[in-house]
């Protein structure tokens, strides 16, 4: 396998990986973006690149025109770190005790910055214009929605994303239409049940029986009422209840999540949850209330954006684009899906001296293979030079 890093980025190879160890040794949690806004805004202005702050509230947005008229393309980086305690011993380790960049958002800034700065150099070849946005608050918040609120994507027709992988190799590009990571919804159950003694339960509604009895029968809708090609998982993540070994419980607190590929099987999924719970509430006697909390959508890649994508890959790994490695993860980037054409794609990132999979994304050790800074920024350069030179 070869692969074509453009010599524009091999010219500012240092660069790109110097600013991923300052992102990395300076991270910031969601809204709280402010050293990284200021730096990323310093350097944007450096460029020639028209800036604006304190969009989505830490959001940082630069436009770049082409020679001539024509439609604008938008590229992302998202910001903000997680609330993890490094545990390498890199010589970039975090230096903000408890926060680290422990996804790989640091990575996305330096590749996206380095393309701003090649295409900032080659304007003139440009017939239309390139929107960076670099977007706060990815992890929790959804910070694309403040984006989105505060016009990041007025006027702009198509828009772009990428994410180093550490479940591919250095070298593996994963691309595909349609869904692509999942919906994450968030659902709160609370059983009210009637307490007693252990040893008389008659008059009792146990309600330990009752969570049993419910988190058994919500494994059925995935079992029993969604296509089995169509990914989609219920886990209860969280049973908090009960008081003494030999004492009734009268409540129990459940805490889980739903995740699912399509909008058709998430709102199955929540609308079967209550009718289990009427029903299991009905057998037991118990009181069940759910909090249900719709969180990320869908990612679902526009197709012929997915393949200015593919085309563009293509051009760098000789390998080609290739299906990516999934997971039922979720990701904010669906809101820009939802209101214009696009597409999410990953880099391959696995570091080159680990076992694949050993170094997951938000581990205390995660880290990257810092080559592929360089892929990811001539995918996004090539597939700026296809789509507007």
């Amino acid at each position: 396998m070869s692969i074509k890093i453009l010599s524009e980025v091999n010219a500012i190879k240092a660069e790109i990986i110097a600013n991923r160890r300052d992102f990395h040794k300076h991270p910031e949690l969601g809204f709280k973006e402010c050293r990284t806004a200021k730096v990323i805004a310093n350097k944007l202005k450096s460029y020639g690149i028209e800036v604006r702050t304190g969009i989505g509230k830490t959001g940082v947005i630069g436009d770049l025109r082409g020679k001539t008229g024509g439609k604008t393309i938008a590229l992302r980086a998202d910001m903000d770190a997680l609330p993890v305690q490094e545990t390498s011993e890199v010589s970039y380790k975090s230096q903000n005790n408890g926060v680290m960049h422990a996804c790989g958002h640091d990575g996305h800034m330096a590749m996206l910055l380095g393309a701003a700065k090649i295409l900032s150099q080659s304007k003139d070849r440009l017939s239309g214009n390139i929107r960076f946005i670099f977007q706060p608050a990815e992890e929790e918040e959804g910070g694309a929605r403040y984006m989105i609120a505060d016009g990041c994507l007025e006027n702009v027709d198509e828009i772009y994303g990428m994410h180093l992988w550490n479940f591919q190799p250095y070298g593996e590009i994963g691309v595909k239409s349609g869904a692509i990571m999942a919906a994450a919804d968030i659902f709160d159950i609370v059983i009210k049940g009637v307490g007693g003694h252990g040893a008389a339960p008659q008059g009792t509604v146990d309600a330990i029986v009752t969570a049993s009895n419910l988190i058994m029968s919500l494994q059925t809708i995935v079992s029993r009422n969604t296509d089995p090609l169509e990914s989609t998982v219920i886990t209860v993540g969280k049973i908090k209840g009960g008081n003494g070994f030999n004492i009734m419980a009268d409540e129990v607190k459940l805490r889980g999540t739903v995740r699912a590929m399509t909008e058709e099987n998430r709102l199955m999924v929540k609308t079967r949850m209550q009718e289990i719970i009427d029903g299991v509430a009905k057998s037991t006697g118990a009181i069940i209330e759910i909090d249900y909390q719709d969180g990320y959508p869908p990612t679902i890649n526009d197709v012929d954006a997915s393949h200015n994508v593919i085309r563009a890959v293509n051009k760098i790994v000789s390998k080609g684009a290739i299906e990516p490695y999934l997971t039922m993860g979720a990701e904010d980037f669906s809101y820009y899906l939802q209101k214009i054409p696009g597409c999410f794609f990953f880099i391959g990132s696995a570091p080159p001296d680990k076992k694949l999979m050993s170094v997951p994304h938000h581990c205390s050790h995660f880290d990257i293979d810092e080559r592929a800074l360089l892929v990811g920024t001539s995918v996004f350069v090539r597939l700026i030079f296809d789509q507007l030179n």
